[in-house]
């Protein structure tokens, strides 16, 4: 045993609102159900389906303010809230979804960006910054150790990950690339960290950027990843509490 499972998250619109859990289903080859199954393209952004680049979307590194939606998954709606918005539901894939979605977004994105143009369903490989079907492994250490670093204690949801693990030493989750982890009834394997951009530096409560993340990572650290891309192998429930073995 090298940890337990300490919490799990979803993102369902890509750069839009985090979701908490407390179980979840893993298949092969996919990411989380749900987990940035949706994404809103920026006027001009790539259009073409399959999976592209984060470039072309609208995220948090662009408007800190996005990262301060949350949401919640009931059926096939997505219930999202925002400290200065009024709360939504859609149903993606409705046409009504975009004409709502679309417009609730403009107050909060910076005008001086290319503007939400549509919201486009991604491809069974989901749409993370990584191009294959991944799960964000992160470590609680780790996240605690940075906070350490900047002087404050930080929320989980800056780093929009997956499946956050306890009980590791501070930065030994990157020890893990190339291994297999077993977690409940799932098994993933550990493909390569992942190097973060400026979402990290908004407080998901205000969507304000208050703090330095990722000068913080270079300064104490010579690096600016946290946190890890895996790949689920062996399908199976996965929940909060699941202890962690390598295979």
């Amino acid at each position: 045993m090298i940890g337990t499972l300490a919490q799990i998250w979803r993102h369902p619109i890509k750069g839009i609102g985090t979701e908490r859990l407390d179980h979840v289903g893993l298949r092969p080859d996919r990411p989380l159900p749900w987990d940035r199954a949706w994404a809103v393209l920026e006027e001009g952004g790539e259009a073409a389906e399959g999976w592209r680049a984060c470039r072309n979307f609208v995220r948090g590194a662009k408007g800190p303010s996005l990262m301060a939606i949350t949401a919640r998954v009931e059926g096939d709606t997505v219930h999202l809230s925002h400290p200065d918005r009024p709360p939504l539901s859609i149903v993606p894939g409705e046409d009504a979804a975009e004409l709502a979605l679309l417009p609730w977004l403009k107050p909060i994105y910076p005008a001086d960006r290319r503007p939400p143009a549509a919201l486009v369903k991604a491809p069974d490989m989901g749409l993370s910054d990584a191009p294959f079907a991944s799960v964000a492994v992160l470590n609680m250490a780790s996240l605690r150790a940075l906070g350490q670093k900047l002087g404050m204690a930080l929320d989980p949801r800056r780093f929009r990950g997956n499946l956050w693990l306890e009980g590791l030493a501070p930065w030994e989750e990157f020890d893990l690339v190339g291994k297999r982890l077993c977690i409940g009834e799932a098994e993933l394997d550990v493909v390569e960290p992942i190097t973060r951009c400026r979402a990290t530096e908004a407080n998901p409560d205000t969507g304000r950027r208050d703090a330095a993340t990722l000068a913080a990572l270079e300064d104490g650290w010579g690096h600016t990843d946290f946190g890890t891309y895996a790949m689920v192998r062996k399908g199976g429930r996965v929940a909060v509490g699941d202890t962690v073995t390598l295979a």
